[in-house]
């Protein structure tokens, strides 16, 4: 069980909330990303190249990287699960749905990921946590059913598209608890998975046809996938201290400042407002998330679903 000083609380939340704040950012970024005419794969091997240049060295001077059988199965199992579907799920998607919307659908990773846990019997679903189950699928209800939470009806199916990435984020933590990490530490783990979908992008990017050459004047689009890529590596390794420091279930309350975050980012720097039954099913995704958070004995993969 982690234990922290009294006085060290203020700057674990002060950490908490600049993670979130830098998490939630990312969601604009990705967005402006888009918006500029960058595609999927694209976007995700340089994102993919930055977090493998920021995680790569540290790595090598900590022992290298393990390359046994059990390792390399399991950074394709991340680099896919983790990176390569989800996130090709979520720039499609956020082609066609306000930033906002995006980050709202980042707060189901928890929610979905408690049914799949249940049937692989790494946690237990008690009455609260099934009525948050509801309250995500009466949140749900509230965007895509007719109604004025979406600006435009034919973003529905794109919501949809969206909750892709949530259920394989979903079944990426619930992958880690149930088979371990055969001895890998969290960065390590991580560094081989983006070396290996750095390895898978770049040829897929080609092609489509949506390869980013940076060997041309740069404009808002280019900045925003290296900004959206240092935030998202440099929040993680942050959010990994803070599991050590302060545990996973403390950590695990970053979803909610990530989701809230992303809507305020979107709000302030992309102009987007929201319909007041937007903001009704805000609150009732908040709560199912509240109720299916992870209790005290809940493990760390239970918070790593939370970190995407």
């Amino acid at each position: 069980m982690t234990t922290t000083p009294r006085d060290g609380w203020p700057k674990l939340f002060a950490l908490l909330v600049l993670l979130g704040a830098g998490w939630g950012l990312g969601v604009p970024m990705n967005k402006i990303a888009v918006t500029a005419g960058y595609r999927d794969f694209g976007i995700i091997f340089w994102q993919a190249m930055i977090a493998a240049a920021m995680l790569l060295p540290w790595v090598l001077m900590r022992g290298g990287l393990p390359l046994h059988r059990h390792a390399l199965a399991l950074y394709a199992f991340v680099a896919l699960a983790g990176t390569l579907v989800p996130n090709f799920a979520s720039f499609t998607a956020q082609l066609y749905l306000p930033a906002g919307v995006s980050a709202l659908v980042l707060s189901f990773i928890p929610m979905v990921a408690l049914p799949i846990a249940v049937l692989m019997r790494t946690d237990h679903a008690s009455p609260g946590r099934l009525l948050g189950l509801v309250a995500g699928a009466v949140g749900v209800a509230l965007i895509v059913l007719p109604g004025d939470a979406l600006p435009d009806r034919s973003m529905v199916p794109w919501v949809l598209v969206a909750l892709i990435g949530t259920v394989f984020y979903a079944i990426e933590g619930n992958g880690i608890a149930r088979w371990g990490t055969f001895g890998l530490s969290p960065v390590q783990l991580v560094a081989g998975a983006v070396v290996l979908t750095v390895l898978v992008a770049g040829p897929l990017a080609l092609a489509r046809g949506v390869f980013i050459s940076p060997l041309r004047p740069w404009g808002q689009g280019d900045w925003a996938v290296v900004v959206g890529g240092v935030l998202n590596v440099g929040a993680y390794v942050g959010y990994l201290w803070l599991v050590g420091r302060a545990g996973a279930v403390f950590a695990a309350q970053v979803s909610y400042l990530v989701t809230g975050f992303g809507v305020f980012w979107a709000m302030v720097l992309l102009g987007e407002r929201f319909s007041p039954w937007f903001w009704v099913a805000a609150a009732v995704i908040f709560l199912g998330l509240a109720l299916v958070q992870p209790r005290a004995a809940a493990g760390q993969a239970s918070a790593d679903e939370a970190m995407h």
